[in-house]
């Protein structure tokens, strides 16, 4: 073996041969240059650190003067800059600066592109080349061959009798054909136009041929911005009818471009849709455009929801609804490493036409715009915005079951956070900061009997007109622990609120009306100003308990916490804008304040006892459980007392004792796992709200299923008791088949609420995806069918229907 390291200032002779090999290393984008790969040499070869040394070694290295020519003979290996080539024969010729390489030749690229080929034959500018037998495999797992390929020009390179797959050879049986790939005459790569071109092509799916296209050509794959089409889409929605999707994509510059799509529904027509996408060094922001006339409105009626079947889809009697559309834009930039703007806007025509027509990144069941200002810095953090509420639905404003009209403007919405950097006497110190102001243009109340105003006022969900919070709260806290480790929590807090409200005269008779109803007093205020300062004890004792193949911790812990009563509680007084959702349970039984927002602060001594627990073993199972209890100790319960949403009624914390809370879970290493919680009567231990759940993960069956039930709560304007169970399974079939399905089922109501079925294939480079689902409306019983298929092609693209209507089952 001789092996020399030479530099391109040495022996010019020698020199030309390094140079034209290293750019035969090169040549793994040059000729490779499939529909995976596609640089010009040029480029290539900037990624070659200047004075790189370059290292060649074989076994034997022959100069021939009379015929200018520089052979390297057995087990030739060039290392250039990282590029590397093997082959049996390395051939320079110095008249032709052509450069041949044979023999089991090789090629690695510096990004790990692998080349391999009996013969290649390339002048040494990389202009024009020709290459025998050639395989390639890119580092992303795509695959080419060829019977021979030439290059012309430094521009065009021709793979004639090609084969381009990005599905990953079986090991066990190379020759098996792959799931798909593309097989033609000609594969025409255009450098300077980075496309690819296929001529008389068969794309063959598991080894049979599937179409025939006499020519077809797309974007380089390694151009992640070219204009042209995408891969269209199909579905089907029984009010919509068939609908197929066909995008175009102007790519306009590299930092802006645009996306037009035209979708056509046999019931509804055409609907054109636009988005325009621009970046910036510190930010991006997109445009998004819809609209359609709708050549049926018709078809939305729903007779045994709406009178006469109107609706917000179909449009008033009279005046259908046919010109439909929506403008919506999204952005956030960073003004500076700590500080974030932004927004995310919807306008349209109606309040549902992005979710009938899923309007992607508009199609939500709740919309919220909202323009903002956030700050993060260590553990402070700053948050500013203002924000609406759209709730999109198909009933029709004025309609008393209606919630888009009765959404607010929160204008704005401000919290700030800060947590100093050193302790204070020892302890941790925080503050927070919150406010908001809210204008809601139609009333929001609810009914004794739902959707009833004769029934009487039962609840005031929001206030017609403005109201406004400041709220300021600090914290201090420090555990300390004993020698018998036992750690001790004592706690400080001071809460201060400003508020004040300008409520409409309707609003006003409605709080009125509900005071008689519920039998509180009437006692709304336009300004008032509150306090809440607390003290408070933590003790917990965590005890481990080490066993033959397992550990378990157990720590019982006890809170006490002692404040004054709530103040302007019990006569309707506040308005309760973010504390409405509440839930007592295991996961908030150790909370100090277990109210959900800022509007409504517990009061009144309290204390919190129960246990926690954990356990592992060896064999890899996994145990955890709560339980406890609250106690009202003294002063007034505040979820005893009424507000405007009666928020704590039928909570579980009304007593002075509290219903008892708990939770036990259990994990194996076989994929089984399960929990169960629920909230259990304080006297009779009766269930008053429960949840089971239960999953295996493994192979070939995946299983789920969910039990909930939630017992009447008449103060919330649930009448009667809520049960439902969900099931979901999944099994595979054979290898890469599986089948799946789910269900939702309404105990109570005996209503199917969602349903859904699918089955898919999937492997390393092609999935198949296959779903129909229903979903019913509780009330009417009303049938929402959806069809959904999805083709993904590796490298290739998607094609079928929309993304949300197949993760909806899955």
């Amino acid at each position: 073996m001789r092996e020399a390291a030479l530099r391109s200032h040495r022996q010019a002779g020698l020199a030309r041969l390094y140079s034209a090999s290293a750019l035969a290393c090169l040549l793994a984008c040059g000729v490779l240059t499939g529909p995976a790969l596609a640089q010009d040499v040029t480029d290539v070869a900037t990624k070659v650190p200047s004075g790189s040394q370059m290292l060649l070694a074989a076994d034997t290295l022959v100069y021939n003067n009379d015929n200018q020519t520089v052979t390297a003979i057995g087990g030739v290996q060039i290392d250039y800059g990282g590029n590397k080539l093997v082959a049996q024969r390395v051939v320079y010729d110095r008249n032709t600066k052509r450069l041949v390489a044979s023999g089991n030749v090789e090629i690695v690229n510096s990004d790990g592109t692998k080349i391999n080929s009996q013969h290649i034959d390339i002048t040494d500018d990389f202009a024009d080349g020709f290459v025998n037998a050639l395989r390639v495999e890119t580092p992303e797992k795509a695959y080419f061959a060829a019977e021979s390929a030439e290059r012309m020009g430094g521009v065009l390179t021709t793979f004639h009798n090609g084969v381009y797959t990005a599905c990953e050879p079986c090991e066990d049986k190379p020759d098996k054909a792959p799931t798909w790939r593309i097989k033609a005459r000609k594969i025409i790569w255009n450098g300077e136009k980075k496309t690819v071109r296929f001529e008389n092509a068969n794309f063959e799916f598991f080894g049979f041929p599937l179409a025939y296209l006499p020519a077809f050509e797309i974007a380089d794959p390694t151009v992640k911005r070219k204009s042209g089409f995408l891969i269209p889409s199909i579905g089907y929605n029984n009010r919509l009818g068939v609908g197929v999707k066909v995008p175009y994509y102007f790519a306009l510059s590299p930092t802006y471009d645009l996306t037009v799509t035209g979708s056509g529904y046999t019931k509804q027509g055409f609907l054109g849709e636009a988005e325009w996408r621009q970046r910036f060094n510190n930010g991006q922001y997109t445009l998004k455009l819809a609209g359609i006339n709708q050549q049926d409105p018709g078809a939305f009626r729903d007779f045994a929801a709406f009178p006469g079947g109107y609706n917000v889809n179909s449009g008033p009697a009279g005046d259908p609804n046919k010109f439909r559309g929506m403008m919506g834009t999204k952005g956030q930039f960073a003004i500076n490493p700590r500080w974030d703007f932004g927004w995310d806007i919807l306008l349209q025509t109606d309040k549902n036409f992005s979710r009938t027509y899923t309007i992607e990144g508009y199609n939500d069941a709740v919309h919220q715009s909202s323009v903002y200002l956030t700050g993060l810095n260590d553990r402070n953090y700053f948050d500013v915005r203002a924000m609406r509420f759209q709730v999109q639905e198909n009933t029709p404003d004025g309609n008393v079951a209606s919630r888009s009209d009765k959404q607010p403007w929160v204008l704005p919405s401000l919290d700030y956070a800060y947590i100093p950097d050193m302790s204070v006497a020892g302890g941790q110190l925080s503050f927070n900061v919150n406010a908001r102001v809210i204008r809601r243009d139609d009333l929001d109340q609810a009914y004794f009997t739902p959707y009833v105003p004769g029934s009487g006022v039962q609840r005031v969900r929001g206030i017609e007109g403005e109201s406004g919070r400041l709220t300021a709260e600090a914290e201090w806290k420090r555990t300390f622990t004993t020698d018998g480790g036992l750690q001790l929590t004592p706690l400080l807090a001071l809460q201060g609120d400003v508020d004040y409200l300008n409520a409409s005269s309707a609003s006003l008779t409605a709080v009125n009306q509900m005071a008689t109803n519920v039998g509180a007093a009437d006692d709304m205020r336009s300004s008032f100003a509150r306090y809440m300062a607390t003290a408070g004890l933590e003790m917990r004792w965590p005890v481990l308990f080490s066993m033959t193949g397992s550990s378990h911790i157990v720590e019982p812990m006890a809170q006490v916490f002692m404040r004054p009563n709530e103040q302007y509680v019990g006569g309707l007084a506040v308005p309760n804008e973010d504390a409405q959702s509440f839930v007592f349970d295991a996961t908030t039984l150790f909370e100090r304040d277990k109210f959900s927002g800022y509007d409504r602060v517990e009061g009144g001594s309290r204390a919190n006892v129960g246990f926690r627990y954990s356990g592992a073993y060896d064999d890899g199972w996994g145990t955890n459980a709560i339980f406890g209890q609250s106690y009202q100790l003294g002063g007034r319960n505040s979820f005893d007392s009424p507000d405007l949403v009666n928020a704590g009624a039928d909570s579980g914390l009304e007593t002075s004792t509290s219903d008892y809370v708990g939770l036990v879970g259990f994990s194996s290493p076989s994929g089984f796992s399960g929990s169960l919680s629920g909230r259990f009567d304080e006297q009779t231990f009766e269930v008053r709200r429960a949840e089971v759940k239960a999953a295996y993960s493994g192979l070939p069956v995946s299983l789920s299923a969910k039990y909930a039930f939630i017992q009447a709560q008449p103060l919330y304007g649930f009448t009667t008791d809520r049960h439902e169970v969900t099931l979901g399974a999944s099994t595979h079939l054979a290898e890469n088949w599986r089948v799946f399905g789910t269900g939702t089922y309404d105990l109570q109501q005996s209503v199917l609420v969602k349903d859904g079925v699918g089955f898919a294939y999937n492997d390393s480079c092609f999935t198949y995806l296959m779903t129909y689902s229903e979903s019913r409306d509780i009330n009417t019983k009303e049938v929402s069918q959806n069809v959904g298929f999805n083709l993904s092609f590796r490298t290739l693209g998607d094609f079928g229907s929309s993304q949300s209507s197949i993760d909806s089952i899955q």
